[in-house]
């Protein structure tokens, strides 16, 4: 797969070599791909420039003046050794070169060298860490089982539908309000797949991440800028170069990080912790919230500005008790969808039971609803008697039985909860009950028989 290769990958390289002529000469060469070219004349200055801040490649000259290039790379622990390495050499000896490249070195290049030769070996380089990245993300994805359709017809989806067709192309920030469990990560990734972006979707939940550790996760950090940052790291506005970050739960972001955040997206640029250098990012930022943030502004607890600098598109999701109409079609995809998971058929469900689902006001939205499904197909009971048996429950609970049922009404009920709390073991039933076996046994026949002969009055 050929990955396209620009200046705007927000990647970092770091040009090793005593000459100042070939640091010249490759700095105006890497400039056209890299977003920070950073040089030195030593190792000691190479290890104080990489203890400022991460490169994703090195390319180091072997022979220096303080220390060999090869032994500056065997030296780095192995968690350590996230940037590639190209090295050059002036000297012809291929036990040097056996050794470079067992050493872990992505290429070795004798002086002197055409630069074509040198831009292949590079591209060579981003091309393998791009899909290194990309890899990760999916990775990502795929072990929450993301899925980027939006399933409905009624009107107000499709206008949502509408909304996102029109500003996916766009490099627009976009904040997306609606009710938890709307489906608010499913309409970031339609902007996404929509938006012609080669980079990946980075998802993240603000809320999830300690305060503490929101700065490092989103900009990543160098190795010593706090306790425990043994090794410097990426951030996930790297992993997301190309592409689009998603800001989930925007509204629990803390305030020094939303001046942090109002800072990239007027400057385009992130500043890792603990370093001072800044990296230039091609990143677009979708937003959610299941707050209005224009609320939040006015509690004083979101900054105002960055709200407005947020809300440069705006899209709303309806509940879906607003939606009635799609309930049966959400019903069905998940009903499938969950089918294949177990690896069991899909359920049909009867008419009643869709009916049952489409008078339900959701308070939980679409991810109450997959729940639900989820949990009638593992139960093996349809949605209505479902529903019958938790509204019964409740009504016992709160009034007893109703005084409408016969004496035989409320034994046979009475009878099947004690034997379902014992999970229809009947043996240890009856001893709650105080009767026989022979006795429980007889009484489940005569209403079996109460219940044929029902039906078949009515045929």
């Amino acid at each position: 797969m050929s990955i396209a290769v620009s200046v705007n990958t927000s990647m970092s390289v770091l040009i090793v070599d005593d000459e100042p002529g070939m640091r010249s000469f490759l700095t105006k060469a890497m400039l056209k791909k890299f977003a920070l070219v950073e040089t030195a004349s030593s190792i000691a200055e190479a290890e104080q420039l990489r203890s400022q801040g991460h490169f994703d490649l090195l390319i180091v000259d072997i022979r220096l003046p303080d220390r060999s290039g090869i032994e500056w790379h065997e030296a780095l622990d192995d968690t350590d050794r996230q940037s590639d390495i190209i090295f050059m050499t002036g000297y012809a000896d291929m036990d040097v070169a056996i050794r470079a490249l067992r050493a872990g070195a992505s290429d070795f290049i004798m002086k002197p060298f055409h630069l074509e030769q040198m831009m292949t070996a590079v591209d060579r380089c981003i091309e393998k860490r791009l899909l290194k990245r990309e890899n990760f993300m999916l990775k990502r994805q795929l072990s929450h089982g993301q899925s980027s359709t939006i399933i409905g017809s009624s009107d107000a989806i499709n206008e949502v539908k509408q909304v996102i067709s029109r500003v996916a192309p766009t490099h627009a920030v976009v904040l997306i309000e609606g009710e938890s469990g709307t489906g608010k990560e499913l309409v970031a990734r339609q902007l996404h797949q929509l938006s012609g972006r080669t980079g990946p979707f980075v998802p993240v939940n603000c809320g999830a991440i300690a305060p503490e550790l929101l700065a490092s996760e989103l900009f990543g950090h160098i190795a010593g800028s706090f306790t425990g940052a043994k090794n410097s790291r990426e951030g996930l506005f790297s992993f997301a170069s190309g592409g689009t970050i998603f800001l989930d739960e925007i509204g629990e972001m803390p305030m020094n990080m939303q001046t942090a955040l109002l800072r990239v997206l007027e400057q385009r640029s992130i500043r890792p912790v603990g370093s001072e250098k800044e990296v230039a990012i091609d990143v677009r930022v979708v937003a959610a919230t299941n707050r209005l943030l224009i609320e939040e502004v006015d509690k004083g607890h979101f900054r105002r500005d960055l709200y407005y600098r947020l809300n440069v598109l705006n899209i709303l999701i309806p509940p879906l008790r607003a939606r009635p109409e799609d309930v049966v079609e959400l019903t069905h995809h998940f009903t499938v969808q969950i089918s294949q998971d177990l690896g069991i058929k899909p359920v049909l469900w009867c008419h009643e039971d869709l009916q049952v689902l489409k008078q339900h006001e959701w308070p939980g939205n679409i991810r109450e609803l997959k729940n639900m499904i989820e949990r009638c197909i593992l139960l093996g009971k349809p949605p209505a008697e479902y529903w019958k048996k938790a509204e019964l429950a409740e009504t016992l609970d709160n009034h007893g039985y109703p005084l409408s049922w016969t004496l035989k009404d409320v034994e046979k009920q009475h009878v099947t909860q004690v034997v379902d709390s014992h999970a229809g073991n009947k043996s240890a039933a009856a001893r709650d009950l105080g009767v026989s076996r022979k006795t429980l046994d007889r009484k489940y026949k005569d209403w079996l028989g109460q219940d044929n002969s029902g039906e078949q009055g009515e045929d």
